[in-house]
């Protein structure tokens, strides 16, 4: 018998009735290099195993819908569920009740989206070309303009750790001069370490969410708690997942 999975519960403002979190290495079957609860069915993990950690995924946290795994692209597409579910997309959007987003991460950015009525919710897979090249704010317009938007930044790579190129920062500054605040020179010349907490708030903060909370993992150093992609390379994936209760 395992243990159980240990998840990150979003902590934020918003009704009872919507849930969030991003799970954890920790709790599942998997064995080495994805050892624990690897959610990802396309990393090179055994198909048992992860069909196994999703199965208890489902149990553990009383999952109320099936989830739509999307296959995800670094793109700005977005999956507006239950009927729009197309082979590529890097977010999804829900209006009805029990109807599950997800998105599956290992440094790249998850961030979840809600009304303050939590009659909406979203969830979003920002890697940096997708960030950069705006699948926030394509999800953001799936909300209309009177709805105020309350968003929670899952774990991701930390600031002191995600090493870029030159042509990375700018390619945010193109788009956003205030990108420049977002990144600090490394010691490694021609490299910067870029934020992707600070660069989402900034894209968040344009389309009028201010209301932003998380933000305070980093998936590279915590390696006990997170699967990450740019310290391990062949490793598991973690989900982020939001929905609203009946």
């Amino acid at each position: 018998m395992t243990a159980k999975a240990k998840v990150i519960e979003a902590s934020w403002p918003v009704p009872k009735h919507v849930r969030a979190f991003t799970t954890t290495r920790q709790g599942g079957v998997s064995e080495q290099p994805y050892s624990g609860f690897n959610l990802g069915a396309h990393v090179g993990d055994s198909a048992d195993f992860v069909a196994k950690n999703r199965a208890k995924l489902v149990e553990q946290f009383s999952i109320p819908n099936p989830i739509v795994w999307l296959n995800q692209t670094h793109s700005t597409s977005v999956a507006v569920l239950p009927n729009d579910i197309p082979h590529e997309a890097d977010a999804s959007v829900a209006s009805s009740p029990v109807q599950v987003c997800a998105v599956l991460t290992a440094d790249c950015l998850p961030v979840v989206l809600t009304n303050v009525s939590g009659t909406r919710v979203a969830v979003v897979h920002a890697g940096w070309r997708g960030l950069c090249q705006g699948v926030i704010e394509e999800t953001l317009s799936q909300f209309s303009q009177e709805e105020q938007v309350i968003a929670w930044l899952g774990p991701a790579i930390g600031p002191n750790a995600f090493e870029v190129g030159e042509e990375v920062r700018v390619a945010f500054i193109q788009k956003m001069q205030s990108a420049e605040r977002a990144f600090k020179p490394s010691i490694n010349a021609g490299k910067w370490f870029g934020n992707l907490y600070e660069l989402a708030k900034q894209r968040l903060n344009t389309c009028g969410v201010f209301d932003v909370y998380g933000g305070d993992h980093c998936t590279f150093s915590e390696e006990d708690l997170f699967y990450s992609y740019r310290r391990d390379g062949v490793t598991g994936r973690m989900a982020t997942l939001v929905w609203m209760e009946r």
